[in-house]
């Protein structure tokens, strides 16, 4: 097939453009950037910015599969940076897929377009949108998500994954976010619960995106749905964190500060970083606040039953993956 990875250069695109092509598929990709890693697969490379419909128009010509996995990430930001990304952007590649004939979507989407600050465990597809958000990222994703499902007609096909905390070797967010703060000292347990997290390590999120594009097709069972992808293995999310210093050879986290602390210091976080208009994100949001002190788990029964998910690196393998990421990195 000829398939198009957004954000192909990118933690979870890079792995998903790693397996369409040692399966034989002939694979472009749409980046910001060009990446030598690419080109070494052999991974023909189209630039430009998803707000730019003729740019996504040129990257999708030709192709019979799109995974839409590029998107603006992060806690903080305005808003319009937000929508232009991740509302106009995956708004264009619905657009192209039409225009040009493409007969499937694969859309990336995440577990927090349905967190309201409450906890949640063994959520399944059936969880509503929260009546208001309390950061860019899931607002606009959520606005993507629903246009994305409502594209899905007999000439386009669609599916949307949610897959929830991405974690492995050459993560550029989660991982790298929780190490550094580590190593600097800004790093707090919020409160004293063991609230159950999911994670998925991050090729088994890139095989799950695989088994929904080769299920999917018009009218079939996960056609116009959303589907929550995890590793199916729920830990405290202290003890994924203390997991994750491990691998990096750091200390576990003993210093703890109480979520209505915690969610004061969002506030006023927010508020300086606004009023200021400080460059880079605030240590604290209410958004990370309440996060944090939450369980946040799905039920992956649906993604197990319509496309055969199945996780195949346990926690272990991927922290042992992860161990030797972090040996290699420092040599």
């Amino acid at each position: 097939m000829n398939v198009l990875v957004t954000g192909g250069g990118g933690f979870l695109g890079g792995v998903i453009v790693r397996m369409l092509r040692e399966r034989g598929d002939e694979v472009r990709s749409f980046s910001r950037s060009e990446y030598a890693n690419l080109t070494a697969l052999g991974v023909e490379q189209f630039r430009g910015d998803l707000a730019d419909s003729d740019a996504v128009n040129r990257a999708v010509k030709g192709c019979d599969l799109v995974f839409h996995v590029a998107a603006k990430a992060g806690i903080w930001g305005a808003y319009h940076d937000f929508f232009g990304a991740n509302v106009v952007g995956t708004r264009n590649v619905v657009d192209a897929c039409r225009s040009n004939g493409v007969g499937r979507l694969v859309y990336t989407s995440s577990p927090s377009v349905v967190f309201d600050g409450s906890d949640v465990e063994g959520g399944d597809e059936t969880l509503p949108y929260p009546s208001r958000y309390e950061a860019n990222y899931p607002a606009t994703k959520a606005l993507a998500e629903r246009l994305v499902r409502g594209a899905n007609s007999d000439e386009l096909a669609v599916v949307v994954l949610r897959p929830h905390l991405i974690w492995g070797p050459g993560d550029n967010h989660l991982v790298p976010r929780i190490v550094a703060r580590a190593r600097a000292g800004k790093l707090r347990r919020i409160g004293t619960r063991a609230n159950l997290v999911d994670t998925v390590y991050v090729d088994n999120a890139a095989r799950a995106h695989l088994l929904a594009a080769d299920s999917l097709f018009p009218r079939s069972a996960l056609a116009g749905k959303c589907y929550f992808i995890s590793d199916g293995e729920p830990l405290p999310l202290w003890d994924m964190v203390n997991h994750i210093l491990a691998a990096a050879d750091l200390p576990p986290l003993t210093r703890t500060v109480s979520p209505i602390v915690a969610t004061t210091l969002g506030v006023i976080c927010e508020g300086i970083w606004g009023l200021f208009r400080l460059a880079g994100e605030p240590p604290m949001t209410r958004f990370v606040a309440h996060e944090l002190a939450a369980a946040h788990w799905f039920d992956i029964g649906a993604a197990r039953r319509d496309f055969g998910y199945d996780p195949e690196i346990s926690l272990q393998d991927g922290l042992l993956r992860l161990r030797q990421w972090f040996q290699e990195v420092r040599e």
